[in-house]
């Protein structure tokens, strides 16, 4: 249950800190993006990489997985323009939610959510992960002419997501069957969207020493969880 509660939680925080705060620094949220990148990109490598590679005799088809998820998050982020690492691009004047973008987010929340209940060190990394999605998602939304009460609900829809992911690896026989190839395919949609982050993280690829220490930090507390 605590994995339920907290990954719908990081949803609710996110979007209670614009709510409130209403943060206008993109320094900040761009150092909060590569915190979680890093973390996210350190947990999968230390703890889901090796998990579906032990005791794997058909290594090379996991391989094939975890392509297969690079190159599906490619296609989301056709559709969700980049929500998962940082990027909206939403008409000011629109008074109707996306429908593709929604479609593609809660494609991806749902499929992240299927391996947080065999590692613990995952689930830290999704939260954090979720709490800046979160933050630049409903900064957006704000911006728009929806409805505050249709943004209230689709950010509660969201949030599930990620909680019925789980759900359906703990209960779902056919999806326990093919854990990891899921779980690989959550590796590369992983590896996609974390490394993107890092790589965006530099404006102009410029060298930036706390941009630097924010990855390492993150790098080394995934180690140490």
């Amino acid at each position: 249950m605590k994995h339920y509660l907290l990954t719908i939680a990081a949803i609710f925080v996110g979007s209670l800190i614009v709510f409130i705060f209403r943060p206008s620094n993109q320094k900040n949220l761009k150092l909060l993006l590569a915190f979680s990148g890093a973390f996210l990109l350190a947990i999968t490598v230390f703890d889901l990489l090796p998990e579906v590679f032990e005791d794997n005799h058909f290594g090379k088809q996991t391989g094939i997985w975890i392509m297969v998820g690079i190159l599906l998050q490619k296609i989301l982020e056709y559709f969700s323009k980049g929500a998962e690492h940082g990027h909206i691009h939403l008409d000011k004047d629109t008074k109707q939610l996306p429908k593709l973008l929604f479609i593609s987010l809660g494609i991806h929340a749902l499929l992240e959510g299927f391996p947080i209940h065999q590692a613990e060190g995952i689930l830290l990394g999704i939260i954090v992960h979720k709490i800046p999605v979160a933050m630049i998602l409903t900064t957006f939304l704000l911006h728009t002419k929806i409805k505050p009460v249709t943004i209230g609900i689709t950010l509660f829809v969201f949030a599930l997501m990620t909680p019925l992911g789980t759900f359906l690896s703990e209960h779902l026989e056919i999806v326990q069957g093919y854990y990891k190839e899921i779980t690989a395919l959550v590796i590369g949609i992983f590896l996609h969207v974390s490394t993107t982050i890092l790589f965006e993280s530099s404006e102009g690829h410029k060298f930036n020493i706390t941009k630097l220490m924010i990855i390492l930090l993150a790098t080394v507390t995934a180690f140490l969880i």
